[in-house]
């Protein structure tokens, strides 16, 4: 199946998914990219002030690496393109209306939502009404 770029295709197949677990975003100033791949990152990003990694919160506490925030993962099944415009403005305008913080990842296949951990249900809700 080919990914989606209509908007409103997209939205009408959205089909959110709340994954288990708890994740934390961490930076490590002195790390390069793939230092602490052991701790099998979900994610990692390469920044002049350091690598960002995103974990699960086990893997991070394990290390005793610091984070402020604990995270749960809404994951867009919808088969997004990346070259679609404007799934992302929505999804992020939707849950700011909320008061709820996204931090988006797009992936190949699927858009992932971290929200923070005691906002995972009513991010969940809003999400399948948009």
């Amino acid at each position: 199946m080919a990914a989606e770029e209509d908007l409103d295709k997209l939205l009408a197949l959205l089909n959110p998914s709340l994954l288990a677990g708890d994740f934390v975003f961490c930076t490590i100033e002195s790390a390069q990219y793939g230092d602490f791949a052991d701790l099998q990152p979900i994610a990692s990003y390469q920044e002049e002030e350091g690598l960002s990694l995103l974990l699960a919160k086990g893997a991070a506490d394990t290390a005793g690496l610091a984070y402020e925030s604990v995270f749960s993962c809404i994951s867009l099944m919808v088969h997004s393109s990346l070259n679609a415009v404007g799934l992302t403005a929505v999804v992020s305008a939707g849950l700011a209306a909320h008061g709820i913080s996204a931090n988006m990842i797009a992936a190949y296949y699927h858009d992932h939502v971290y929200v923070p951990k005691d906002k995972a249900q009513l991010a969940l809700q809003v999400l399948a009404e948009l």
